[in-house]
């Protein structure tokens, strides 16, 4: 995070499969013999491709299939996004079907999950992959596993870090004012600043532009990281929503 806001942060126009993402279609249930365990946890993590799921009419998160209601999502979030959320995993019928997926949830603390159900949920396969290394101050995204774009960021002070762990892509804003604190736009993530918490929203972490192009490379934020503006608009525009993003110490 830079400063408080001072911009408003506007949706970017966009449809999730039309930036990318594949619907995936869910496995049919026929005559052949039955080729996995019913209730089996299945890992959808690959280096390769990533998934997410977007939430059409609205969906419950759960502790476990069936278990506890840990949260209640809208189709769109605070921003007016649509709502996603990145997919770990899924518990699958003797078929094969998905009837729950495990997903990583916008919310704190960082890192929780919960599983909703496959029928209130689209499953989309992400192509793209963000990594980051906060001691080098580099951001990597791939595509398809392939690095496709390297560059320097500004990563948070030692008052203020980046939150480390694996997160997601789940939102993805314009700025009103290209010049501002922000640059010509934001790449939300699913993670949260573990000191700031009185902030709007909770103390959202985003990749975004910037208006002190000085501070590229340095450890000065309070959170985000920082791109220069060019390498921001290349980044927003390669980067699917459910993209993984992992940011290392």
């Amino acid at each position: 995070m830079s400063p408080r806001p001072t911009v408003l942060l506007v949706l970017a126009a966009f449809v999730l499969a039309g930036c990318g993402a594949t619907a995936v279609p869910v496995a049919k249930k026929t005559k052949a013999r039955a080729a996995c365990r019913a209730h089996r946890h299945r890992s959808l993590v690959t280096r390769r491709n990533g998934f997410a799921v977007v939430v059409p009419r609205g969906a419950l998160a759960h502790t476990r299939p069936g278990g506890r209601v840990l949260a209640r999502f809208g189709p769109k979030n605070a921003n007016g996004a649509p709502t996603v959320f990145g997919v770990l995993g899924s518990v699958v019928t003797p078929y094969c079907e998905p009837t729950w997926f495990w997903v990583q949830l916008p919310l704190r603390p960082n890192g929780i999950t919960g599983y909703v159900r496959a029928s209130d949920v689209r499953l989309l396969q992400v192509p793209t992959r963000i990594e980051v290394d906060i001691s080098q101050r580099r951001i990597t995204l791939y595509r398809r596993g392939r690095p496709v774009l390297h560059a320097t960021a500004a990563v948070g002070s030692a008052a203020t870090p980046t939150p480390t762990g694996r997160y997601y892509v789940n939102q993805r804003l314009l700025t009103n004012d290209p010049s501002g604190p922000y640059g010509p736009g934001a790449i939300g993530i699913s993670a949260y600043s573990n000191v700031l918490t009185g902030w709007t929203q909770g103390g959202p972490i985003a990749i975004h532009g910037t208006n002190e192009p000085s501070s590229i490379g340095q450890p000065v934020s309070n959170g985000c990281l920082r791109l220069p503006n060019a390498v921001l608009r290349k980044m927003f525009a390669a980067t699917v929503t459910g993209t993984p993003v992992i940011i290392h110490p």
